[in-house]
């Protein structure tokens, strides 16, 4: 994997790390639960043929602590509409997993011209009582890689403490990240965005891991029905929550064949 370029802004007095990398039209990410410690060979896949650009959510690993003045729903989405814009994505394609699925999709709601296209892997932010999300925060620590992906090595690579860093700070920013996604979801992960969600006009494209034990599959079909521009599901087989560890050359093959197909119509 080719190492990123990296950069910082600054928002609410703390530093947010921003990866880029690729060339070609801009396509954002907003990792998912646990944010990205490390550059990930989905990344890379998808900067074969997009300027892909990463910004570090506050909390999560690259965003120091700017989690910690960050009291609300709303202060939460605000943050990141101005992170998007310090990070020159305003109007470009965005992609997120799982958590970062959810804040992208509101901003495709509440500033409909900043997305171009929308891709949605698993977000939190609907709640069905009869079909609950898995709680991820209620779990022991040795139980999460087996929910966060159908192969639990992927997830323990991605977390793991990189060879000779030896640093007490490693295991602290991983626990952050936990501690930021609790910030926005907790408890049960329910923002109650369904009420937003006739309000995307972004061609949006669902993608479902076909064995992800936090987000219940029939989700997809609530926010299907509920977008108001064009939506399709794609689910992928063999992966779990964050299908795009599990499986990142077809999860990126699908993002870029969905904004390719979008910019033909």
């Amino acid at each position: 994997m080719a190492e990123p370029e990296t950069s910082a802004v600054e928002l609410n007095g703390f530093s947010c790390r921003v990866w880029r990398a690729g060339s070609g039209p801009k396509l954002g990410f907003l990792a998912g639960f646990g944010g990205l410690p490390r550059w990930v060979p989905f990344l890379d896949a998808l900067a074969r043929e997009r300027t892909v650009i990463v910004p570090s959510l506050p909390g999560f690993p690259g965003g120091e602590r700017g989690h910690t003045v960050l009291d609300s729903h709303l202060d939460w989405v605000l943050t990141v509409r101005r992170l998007l814009q310090l990070a020159e994505l305003d109007g470009a394609d965005l992609a997120g997993s799982s958590v970062g699925g959810s804040l992208a999709a509101e901003m495709a709601a509440i500033w409909p011209q900043s997305v171009r296209h929308l891709a949605l892997i698993a977000p939190f932010g609907l709640f069905d009582e009869s079909d609950p999300p898995t709680d991820p925060w209620a779990q022991r620590a040795s139980d999460v890689a087996a929910l966060m992906c159908a192969d639990p090595a992927r997830w323990e690579a991605l977390k793991a403490e990189p060879e000779g860093h030896n640093s007490p700070e490693w295991p602290i920013e991983q626990t952050r990240a936990s501690e930021a996604a609790a910030r926005i979801f907790w408890p049960l992960g329910n923002t109650r965005l369904e009420k937003r969600l006739p309000l995307i006009e972004a061609p949006t494209l669902l993608i479902w891991g076909g064995e992800d034990r936090v987000i219940p599959r029939r989700y997809a079909d609530r926010l299907a029905a509920g977008i108001k521009g064009r939506s399709d599901i794609r689910v992928i087989a063999g992966a779990g929550h964050l299908a795009e560890l599990d499986k990142p050359d077809e999860v990126a093959a699908g993002i870029l064949a969905w904004t390719a197909s979008n910019d033909a119509n």
